[in-house]
Parts: C-alpha cells; structure tokens; sequence
C-alpha cells in the first residue's frame, strides 16, 4: 500500500444549518433533539461518545463510550470503576465529550465536573442490560493485563457458572458516572467550512449563549 493522501480527504456539508430561530434558552433541549434526529435518521449507535479525561500527571487520554442519560443538568453513563478512565476520574474529576453524527453533520460537545450516580441508580440500569453483559462485567477487570482471549473467555465461562439460574448482582467495582456539563457547544456543518458553531456555558442565573466563528 502506498503512502495515503489524508490531506486530500475532504467533504462539503450542506444538509442543514442552526440559525438563532433554532436555539432553546438553555442546551438540553437541542441535546435531546439532536439525539432524536439521529434515532430517526438510522444513525449506527447515535449515542456513541468519545470521552476524554486526563490523570494526576495531565496526561490526556480518550475513549468511545455509550451514552446512557440525558438529562437538564447532566449526562450519564456506566463503566468499571477500576478502568483507565476511572482511575482518571478519581483523580481529576472532570470530563469533556463529543457526540458526531456524520450523516447529519452534527457535533455537540459537552464538558463539566464529574462524579459518581448512586448505587441505586447503578442497579437499576446493571438490572437492564442483557444478561451476557452483565457476565461480562463480572468477569472483566477492565484495562488490567491479560495473558490472552482465552483467559478471558474462561473467566466468562466462570462467571456463567457461578450464576447460573441467579440473578446476576452489580459489581462492587462498576457503576455509572454524571457530568453536570456547564458548557456544551453545538456544531452544524456549513458550506465552504462557514459551519454554525453555538456555545452554551452555565451562569450563576441560567445559561450564556454565543455564536463561534468557524
């Protein structure tokens, strides 16, 4: 394979724009929009999100995760608590997203402070997932070292074993997170890369609004 043009990979957007005739006095509104949109429009996974946090050393680092609550003053979603990005979140609790949906040529990013929901919370949603993921999270020490596939699959298959005809409970070591965002920018492409950028941030009585220049 030869050396690949990046540079040369380009797209125009045209399918749509964000005028101040569009924009709800605060962002939840537009988030919960958009996300429907991307429903609508068939989108693989809309509530995928790249996830970024940074460690006691400023270190930054960035992941896809699911989306899992939206939310007037936050966002949720759900992971192990001994992961990479949890021993980030202990550390620094803060966290900036982006959410892009490219059939839409759409973006919103999101940031603020983090913290953990309550364990109730946590069990109501462990209690909806599919019953192979629940196994999963028992038998994933997620981000840790592994000798192979195959001690994987064989702690799945221990997992299995051990509540077989049970109820599978939450770990101790997972559960969900919240970001109260108090900033979240939305992003609508445009032709000739004039694209719509709005810029929500919290303020002690509501929220500020301003259009970016591209």
């Amino acid at each position: 394979m030869g050396d690949l043009n990046v540079a040369g990979w380009r797209s125009d957007y045209h399918r749509g724009a964000l005028t101040e005739d569009d924009l709800p006095e605060y962002p939840f509104p537009l988030i919960a929009g958009w996300l429907q949109d991307a429903v609508d429009a068939e989108v693989p996974d809309p509530n995928a999100m790249a996830l970024a946090t940074v460690d006691d050393g400023m270190q930054p680092d960035v992941r896809i995760v699911l989306l899992k609550g939206v939310e007037p003053e936050r966002i949720t979603f759900f992971t192990n608590y001994e992961s990479a990005k949890a021993s980030d979140l202990e550390a620094k609790p803060g966290a900036a997203c982006c959410i892009w949906w490219p059939p839409l040529e759409r973006q919103v990013r999101i940031s603020g402070p983090v913290t953990k929901v309550s364990r109730k919370e946590s069990e109501a949603y462990f209690a909806s997932r599919p019953r192979e993921s629940q196994i999963g999270a028992w038998a994933s020490r997620q981000s840790s070292v592994v000798s192979g596939r195959k001690e994987l699959e064989e702690g799945f298959k221990a997992a299995e074993k051990r509540f077989e005809g049970k109820v599978v409970p939450l770990p101790d070591w997972w559960g969900g997170y919240e970001i109260r965002y108090d900033r979240v920018e939305f992003w609508q492409g445009r032709a000739g890369r004039l694209h719509d950028r709005i810029l929500y941030t919290k303020a002690d009585d509501g929220w500020n609004r301003n259009r970016l220049s591209p």
